[in-house]
């Protein structure tokens, strides 16, 4: 069965939540950072305790150097692609297209949510045990190329990417700028330029890694703005209702 979408192309009607999708969000992180957190076990312990050893520059730092350039590319071809596809006349969008972007944009903040789980807490979280182990002699430590230069420019792209879908794609945050959507993602995003006054901080105060010392609150509170979610999610929500209560239901069944 064909369905018009908007600017009046015929394409074959496809599931309102494609659930291949939403699995592979949840699966590539998870496999991926499986692997990385792999890599770290074998490698930074026999490779990464000593920055001044040649293997800690052939293990880490070209995994650094690596990592930092397909991150660049990878968020150059992704914001721009979605950015490139965007709907410009999203006026002739028919309500079941407008209800499936929906349930696509919920997979984007699924993958945002599980992206952040692995970077603002389980890497953290281990970042802060590792050093409270290892003594550390540059500010570049195989749980730092982790944690600050991996894990968190992949919540990033992820979230802006989320956010670019819902403006370019959704009539509801086409209108406008979402306060809630815009703190969901920048607060996050901010606990990058934040490492920068960490290892400040780390390097001429010699501080004790723990999560309570002041040196951290720029961490937590740019974490707690991942919370803006909830008023994303409202509007989100609102959204749909907004289909239902122009009595469009015969049109998205």
């Amino acid at each position: 069965m064909a369905t018009t979408t908007a600017g009046g192309i015929a394409a074959i009607d496809r599931p309102l939540l494609d659930k291949k999708w939403l699995v592979f969000a949840i699966g590539i992180y998870t496999v991926f950072y499986l692997w990385v957190r792999w890599y770290e076990g074998v490698y930074g312990w026999s490779a990464g305790l000593d920055s001044f050893a040649p293997e800690f520059e052939t293990y880490w730092m070209n995994f650094l150097y690596t990592e930092i350039v397909l991150e660049i590319v990878t968020a150059s071809i992704l914001w721009g692609y979605l950015w490139k596809t965007r709907d410009r006349n999203l006026a002739a969008l028919t309500p079941r297209e407008e209800l499936r972007r929906n349930f696509t944009h919920l997979v984007w903040l699924v993958a945002y949510a599980w992206a952040i789980y692995w970077g603002a807490s389980y890497f953290t979280e281990q970042d802060g045990t590792w050093h409270q182990t290892i003594v550390r002699d540059t500010d570049f430590t195989p749980s730092h190329i982790i944690e600050f230069y991996l894990s968190y420019p992949i919540y990033i792209i992820t979230g802006f990417a989320a956010f670019i879908y819902a403006k370019t794609r959704l009539p509801f945050f086409a209108k406008g700028i979402s306060l809630p959507y815009l703190v969901l993602v920048v607060g996050p995003f901010m606990i990058l330029p934040n490492v920068g006054l960490n290892e400040w901080g780390h390097t001429f105060w010699f501080m004790e890694e723990l999560f309570v010392a002041p040196l951290h609150y720029g961490f937590v509170i740019f974490g707690w703005l991942a919370l803006a979610v909830m008023g994303t999610l409202t509007q989100t929500f609102y959204s749909f209702s907004h289909l239902f209560e122009r009595d469009l239901c015969p049109d998205i069944r």
